[in-house]
């Protein structure tokens, strides 16, 4: 199956320099290329496309608006936000927006082309303990104790699905809420799977977002 990506940035060189790198594998295809986010919402329109690798910085329309409407549409792309060291605020807009998870502009090429896979096969390609450091990083954006709103979904959640998800929410991987819980790894698959199912998000980039902003997990990861 060949991965159809969408380049979405305002720098013609840096689009060329991303279709040179993805044309050389033989699962993917460069199918649309945009240079801000109207003219990527007008390309969306007319193209299948399987993964978004979106800007955030664009004249018109930003990266994170563009990303948000995108997630609205029924049957989405996956969208890989780019970004640079600066501007890790945008990439936290961008995760609540809908991404799947972000990335830094100058990732080495096979970094970039394992995340887009992981993309598409539906798995987050951001490492929980790095979105966590972002959101510990811009906590005071978030709710504050006792101010925090609730989400319904919570409520739906069983004591354990609720340790998962604050553990989730830590960084920690399938194999080490395993350990910490002394389950299989597979029980823990399944509880994953239902937390998003109840809660209704799409990978574990959202999972850990939520935490934050309803309280469940402080900053500095801890329940």
């Amino acid at each position: 199956m060949t991965i159809r990506v969408m380049l979405v940035d305002d720098q013609v060189l840096l689009r060329t320099g991303f279709r040179m790198v993805l044309a050389a594998q033989p699962d993917m295809e460069v199918v649309a290329e945009a240079g801000d986010g109207v003219e990527a919402l007008q390309v969306l329109a007319a193209t299948a496309v399987d993964v978004v690798l979106m800007d955030v910085r664009m004249p018109k329309l930003d990266g994170v608006e563009t990303t948000r409407r995108i997630c609205q549409q029924p049957e989405p792309p996956k969208v890989l936000i780019l970004t640079t060291f600066d501007l890790d605020e945008y990439a936290f807009s961008g995760l609540k927006a809908g991404a799947s998870g972000f990335m830094l502009k100058d990732v080495p090429p096979g970094e970039l082309l394992t995340a887009i896979r992981s993309v598409h096969s539906g798995d987050a390609v951001v490492a929980p303990s790095t979105t966590r450091r972002l959101l510990d990083r811009f906590a005071p954006m978030l709710p504050s104790a006792g101010k925090e709103p609730r989400h319904k979904g919570l409520e739906r959640l069983t004591e354990r699905e609720r340790e998962v998800m604050v553990l989730v929410a830590q960084g920690l991987s399938n194999g080490e809420i395993a350990a910490h819980l002394v389950l299989s790894e597979a029980t823990v698959k399944t509880h994953v799977g239902r937390i998003l199912t109840k809660l209704g998000l799409r990978d574990r980039v959202q999972v850990v977002v939520l935490a934050y902003e309803t309280g469940l997990v402080r900053a500095g990861g801890h329940g």
